[in-house]
């Protein structure tokens, strides 16, 4: 019933709507009819009492009968209500109010601009020059034409040199200019990313089919991932084979000093690149490279965390030295997906200011600052940019808004004349494409949600840091482009650089082979060779640390040390791959044990985690059973089985490995009784905080209950390390040997040591004394 009451008061309204615009019509034309009436008295006046020729006569006349005709509109429609067509269908009784609304407006504005602008100035005008003389009024006239320019010199001297630093960081590249030498195959490492460019860049090159089916083309991509991962490459790599003009712009140029400035920053580079479009075929790209320096939503600044306590755990991992090892002592290094994010992140360079020390002080002096409201005025403007690059362009737009809107005001020129319109036709669409490319080192999230939504950069492109494949495919890039024996072309050797170079970039794998190609040209040969590469590397990644020499017992100490971490991690970690074994001296450590997971891991099981422990903790079992007590190196390997028992114990719900089920629960109790004995004495208790909620460790370590499962944890690893290391004492002891004689083992070599050398689980008896370490 009510619906049906709106749909009768809606045909209602429209009926009313229809016969007010006819009563309108009615009395316009009647207006239209007094108007031409009186224009002939008008005519015989100018003619007779003003002595007009007789055309300009009847030019003034007709043109009295069209202000008069203006001015009933202007009266009109002050006094009458528009009439509302919503609903009508009649689409020439739509035309016709679009058109008399056009014209009201146009007369009102003429009406306004007479009254308010053109009579005193007359009037002021009439004024000087009776009462001053011509003279004052040539001065007055000549300072009032020349003041906008004097105030837009002094404008461009204030924040021109200001401007100029962010213009200056737009770099455009024509074809032929922007040929670095990139191509779509020099960029290695990056297979998914680059199959999903290549089909973006397709529909940009050819698209028109897409969009005749139905399709829309993307405007914009994100490459976002770890620095270093070939994300400039990539977008200098489409340039080139897109054969399109390039502009590159960094995210810190639209950080500018001034309120405002860096929204004009954006109109600028949208204007360069529709002009350097329209020369060049209709297509640009826009690459903004760090574009969270002006896309970073609000509210990712603002803070607000909604991570679970082992999310945050494993975001904020633990990591020391310049290689990212898993302990303080710095000689445990395991390649994940969250090493080599961390390790890329620690290679990124320091962003700088452009802008001077004293401007910045400036800035922050000022309440809510002075530099463009944190990039939101650049971002705003960017999103408008964006959405507009295919508007119909404004001059032409403005030309033919001021034409059709004089020809409808002039009331005596149709709109068309039967098929052939009168019109300035409504100009199209711009046909020239602006593809926009940003790259970004932070998280999607932390950018505003209406930079990165469909039909602006809605297409996100994920650079993942190599893993071994990926550097087997850039090593085949880089050996390809220098001279080297054929035994590195090899399957085998490939697949071992690839394993043995973890964590490496792009850049520091053509520089490896660069410097071995150096060490090789120094020894008076052509090509370099695997020893060669394996002394590149060392020089890239110690530096000039790695001719310090050891004392003879400490050398054999340090590798004890090392051979217990890598038989541990080699029998108790078998998801992970040892690849270098070392007591060369790096930053932070005086040797290390290197590996890499087999496969891409996100999650990990209870026997998982313990294996982890056994291998931290199989250094210190190997210098308990050599020398019968630890050294103060062991410090940073328990801080880390402390931290990852704590997360065991308090945050997964683990607790001991099984035991034997034949046991009674009262032996079972008294093992645990032991093990936790060790576990504290073992437990780094050098982490404390007041706010438990801040140091989820802290906290776990804090409670008692949950620190007895962690110390049980803790002692039943040692343990089982102790033991393993006791049985396999001389294979350790041969591993320790080959270390000190080298000093370095890599790869293959590495390998089969390990594989030859016969280590074994331990069968523990937990009831016998001897299986239990003396502390």
């Amino acid at each position: 019933m009510a619906t049906a009451d709106v749909v009768a008061g809606s045909a209602r309204l429209n009926e009313e709507a229809t016969l007010l615009a006819q009563d309108l019509r009615k009395l316009a034309r009647l207006a239209t009819i007094v108007a031409l009436l009186t224009s002939p008295a008008l005519i015989v006046y100018l003619m007779h009492q003003r002595h007009w020729p007789w055309w300009a006569a009847v030019l003034g006349g007709l043109t009295g009968a069209i202000c008069f005709r203006g001015l009933v509109d202007v009266v009109f429609r002050r006094l009458i209500p528009w009439p509302s067509l919503f609903g009508v269908q009649d689409a020439n009784a739509k035309q016709e109010d679009v058109t008399n609304r056009r014209r009201a407006w146009w007369w009102r504005k003429f009406y306004v601009r007479m009254i308010f602008i053109v009579l005193p100035i007359t009037i002021g005008v009439w004024a000087i020059v009776h009462f001053a003389g011509w003279s004052t009024f040539i001065q007055l006239a000549f300072t009032a034409v020349t003041l906008p320019f004097f105030l837009l010199f002094n404008f461009a001297i204030l924040f021109g040199p200001l401007m100029l630093v962010g213009i200056t960081q737009m770099r455009g590249f024509e074809p032929g200019d922007a040929d670095w030498g990139v191509r779509l195959e020099d960029v290695r490492g990056q297979a998914e990313a680059k199959e999903e460019v290549r089909k973006i860049v397709t529909l940009w090159q050819s698209g028109e089919m897409f969009e005749r089916a139905g399709g829309k083309r993307e405007r914009g991509l994100l490459f976002h991932g770890p620095p270093g991962t070939g994300k400039t490459m990539l977008a200098k790599a489409i340039a080139t084979s897109f054969n399109a003009p390039f502009i590159s712009m960094p995210g810190s140029g639209f950080a500018q000093t001034f309120i405002g400035m860096d929204a004009i920053i954006v109109r600028w580079m949208a204007r360069k690149a529709k002009r350097m479009a329209r020369k060049w075929g209709g297509q640009c790209i826009v690459f903004i490279d760090e574009i969270d320096a002006v896309g970073m939503r609000r509210a990712s600044l603002a803070g607000g965390d909604s991570m679970t306590t082992l999310d945050r755990l494993r975001s904020q991992q633990n990591f020391y030295g310049p290689w990212g090892a898993e302990n303080r002592g710095g000689d445990i290094v395991v390649e994940s997906q969250a090493w080599r994010d961390w390790l890329f992140e620690q290679r990124e360079p320091e962003r700088r200011d452009p802008y001077p020390r004293w401007l910045r002080r400036v800035d922050q002096a000022v309440p809510g600052g002075m530099m463009g409201m944190g990039g939101q005025l650049g971002l705003n403007q960017l999103l408008v940019v964006m959405d507009g690059m295919d508007n119909p362009p404004f001059m032409r737009k403005v030309f033919t808004n001021l034409i059709n809107n004089f020809l409808d005001a002039s009331y005596i020129i149709p709109r068309r004349v039967g098929r052939v319109p009168l019109r300035i036709r409504p100009p199209k669409p711009r046909k020239e494409q602006i593809y926009f490319v940003g790259a970004t080192n932070v998280p999607v999230q932390n950018l505003d949600p209406a930079l990165t939504r469909p039909g602006r950069m809605g297409r996100h492109v994920w650079f993942r840091t190599p893993t071994k494949n990926d550097r087997k495919d850039i090593f085949d890039l880089y050996l390809n482009k220098v001279a080297h024996e054929a035994e590195l072309d090899t399957e085998k050797r490939r697949d071992e650089i690839a394993r043995i170079t973890n964590g490496y970039s792009p850049a520091m794998i053509d520089q490896v082979c660069s410097v071995a190609l150096t060490y090789a040209h120094h020894d008076g040969r052509n090509e370099f060779r695997w020893g060669d590469l394996l002394e590149a590397m060392s020089v890239i990644e110690s530096g000039a640390a790695i001719n310090v020499k050891y004392v003879e017992h400490e050398t054999r100490a340090v590798a004890i040390h090392e051979a217990g971490h890598a038989a541990a991690a080699h029998v108790y970690r078998p998801e992970v791959e040892s690849s270098r074994l070392s007591i060369r001296m790096r930053p932070g450590s005086l040797g290390h044990h290197q590996s890499f997971q087999r496969e891409e891991r996100f999650t990990q099981w209870h026997h998982e985690y313990f294996g982890d422990l056994v291998h931290g903790l199989g250094a210190m079992a190997a210098e308990h059973v050599f020398y019968g007590e630890n050294a103060s190196g062991v410090s940073g390997d328990l801080e880390t089985a402390t931290n990852q028992a704590a997360v065991m114990s308090g945050i997964a719900a683990m607790g001991l490995q099984r035991l034997d089920d034949e046991s009674t629960p009262e032996a079972q109790e008294r093992l645990k009784k032991r093990f936790e004995q060790i576990g504290l004495q073992l437990m780094n208790r050098t982490r404390g905080s007041a706010d438990y909620h801040a140091d989820a460790i802290a906290s776990i370590i804090g409670d008692p209950f949950k620190r007895g499962i962690a110390a049980q944890i803790l002692g039943q690893a040692f343990v089982t390390a102790y033991n393993f290391i006791e049985q396999n004492k001389d294979r350790v002891e041969d591993l320790a040997n080959r270390l000190v004689e080298k000093r370095e083992l890599y790869g293959d070599e590495l390998i089969e040591i390990l594989n030859s050398g016969g280590f074994r689980k331990p069968e523990i008896d937990w009831d016998k004394d001897e299986t239990w370490p003396r502390m």
